[in-house]
């Protein structure tokens, strides 16, 4: 069985593109969903999370203070080195588990933003790429998170060019609104 990633950046649309994976019966493994789900269940993880942050990284068990933890992580570098240090090998060791349940399919998809960031795509055979203009991609965020557009730009100049992501593709999926999608999902669907 071949175990695929899917990644883009915000706003670029993985999550629908997925949700077409899934009804083709594709499993898909949301790496970011399960990243805030160990953030909050995993003891060895909530234990370096409180060494790092502090007892008000909780709210209460199993309820992670997401907003000290960003206000740290995001004015502290090594604060937030060190978090992804804790929570990248978790998520992949999850991941790979994950995987290795998957019986009945012909190949799984891991979804995750920060899929060559994390390292974790030396793991998988191929890489997806989904792509939008930069633009859309703004409008997309702060429609979906209502969030102002400075905040939407300072969250992408931190994340790794699309370009490059692009490069280093085996696949990329063009959501510009121009092209449609499923024909595009449906043409690596029988590649693969």
């Amino acid at each position: 069985m071949q175990h695929l990633g899917i990644t883009g950046g915000i706003g670029s649309g993985k999550t629908t593109v997925c949700k077409i994976f899934e009804t083709l019966g594709i499993p898909v493994y949301y790496a970011d969903d399960r990243a805030k789900y160990l953030m909050s269940h995993d003891p060895v993880l909530i234990a370096g999370i409180i060494e790092l942050f502090g007892v008000e990284a909780f709210l209460e068990p199993h309820l992670l203070n997401r907003a000290h933890i960003a206000q740290v992580a995001f004015n502290d570098k090594e604060k937030l080195n060190q978090l992804n240090a804790l929570v990248h090998p978790a998520v992949a060791q999850d991941g790979l588990n994950w995987q290795a349940a998957q019986h009945n399919a012909p190949y799984t998809l891991k979804e995750a933003a920060l899929l060559f960031e994390s390292g974790s795509y030396r793991t998988l055979d191929k890489i997806i790429v989904v792509a939008a203009p930069l633009e859309l991609r703004i409008q997309r965020v702060m429609e979906r998170d209502r969030a102002k557009r400075e905040e939407v730009e300072a969250r992408i100049s931190k994340q790794m060019p699309e370009a490059e992501k692009v490069r280093l593709a085996d696949f990329v999926i063009n959501n510009d609104e121009k092209n449609l999608l499923i024909p595009q999902v449906m043409a690596i669907h029988s590649k693969i």
